[in-house]
């Protein structure tokens, strides 16, 4: 019984797939002015501490853009990856929005659209393909909602933006709430090489006798002659909407240089409580660090080393360690 169950999941797996490749290939051929678009991420990856060990398609996303005229475009995006559901792929509408450029300095997004919380760092970073940002990985916030969104460039150097979202993220609808997720955030490039970016986040909920949940994020980032450097910082006040006295942060840390060809990469997340003297779950660190090699137009290799220290188990004295090795791939037309 299980096992035909299996056999029917994977049946309208590849038969939505297959459907998804039918429509960009009818759309392309409809719109001649349009953009198709393919990533994929993969991996082979090993835990250093078991024999466990696979290869594995982390991510594979099609999507298609379309430009009306000067001010109105369109775009839609499909994910093809793993959910909860018991499915080892599953495609979720990511992207699905209308953006109007109001003016030169001004515009809108409208409909599933990506989110501004990280933007930024993620963009930082550059190694989507080999992990999440910070607030993207510990799901503190997601990076595609249904909502509105607007960016406004008072100068050539400030740029300020905000948000409206259901909150739920793209793989889920609107709660019976109705509670919408806002947010805003200013950018300020300090010089050609030096730019920052601040970020507030609220998450009210409908019961008064809870709190709204907020998060402030702020990041530097500064590109050398080969290298570049970045640092954020995440807090995360009432988590849950519970009014206590301690908050949860992430500090985050990454950077990169290219030698000769190479690409030497090196990333650090904290995750704490601020009061010291309590450990809550999911605090620990995580260490990245490897070297990527651009193989050829968009196609990017990265073996790299990973680990996770988990506190609560440093603090049981248990085995708190994590190692694995990783073969990233990274592919898009």
């Amino acid at each position: 019984m299980y096992q035909k169950q299996l056999l029917e999941i994977n049946r309208k797996m590849k038969k939505n797939t297959l459907l998804l490749c039918v429509l960009l290939f009818i759309t392309t051929q409809s719109f001649g002015q349009g953009t198709p678009s393919v990533k994929i991420f993969a991996n082979y990856n090993a835990d250093t501490e078991s024999d466990f060990k696979e290869f594995e398609i982390k991510r594979s996303y099609l999507g298609y853009s379309y430009k009306f005229d000067d001010k109105f475009s369109a775009k839609i995006t499909f994910d093809v990856g793993s959910n909860s559901g018991g499915s080892a792929y599953t495609a979720f509408l990511k992207i699905a929005s209308i953006n109007w450029k109001a003016s030169e300095n001004m515009s809108l997004n409208f409909g599933m659209i990506g989110t501004n919380n990280f933007k930024f760092m993620e963009k930082s970073w550059g190694k989507r393909y080999v992990e999440k940002s910070a607030l993207d990985q510990y799901k503190w916030a997601s990076s595609a909602d249904a909502g509105i969104s607007g960016t406004y460039k008072v100068t050539e150097k400030i740029i300020v933006d905000a948000q409206l979202i259901n909150g739920e993220g793209y793989k889920k609808s609107q709660t019976s709430d109705g509670v919408f997720r806002s947010g805003a955030g200013l950018t300020v490039k300090i010089t050609d090489d030096l730019s920052c970016r601040l970020f507030r986040d609220n998450l009210p909920t409908a019961n008064d006798t809870l709190e709204t949940q907020t998060i402030t994020s702020g990041a530097i980032n500064y590109i050398g002659p080969n290298y570049n450097v970045s640092l954020e910082r995440n807090i995360m006040q009432n988590e849950d909407h519970i009014t206590n006295s301690m908050n949860r942060e992430i500090l985050s840390l990454y950077g990169s240089i290219d030698l000769a060809g190479y690409t030497m990469f090196l990333r650090r997340d904290m995750i704490s409580t601020s009061n010291k003297n309590i450990i809550q779950s999911g605090d620990g660190s995580a260490q990245i660090f490897g070297i990527e090699k651009q193989i050829t137009k968009g196609v990017k290799i990265a073996l790299n080393f990973r680990s996770w220290e988990d506190e609560t188990l440093s603090d049981s004295g248990n085995s708190m360690e994590d190692r694995s090795v990783f073969l990233n791939v990274e592919c898009k037309f």
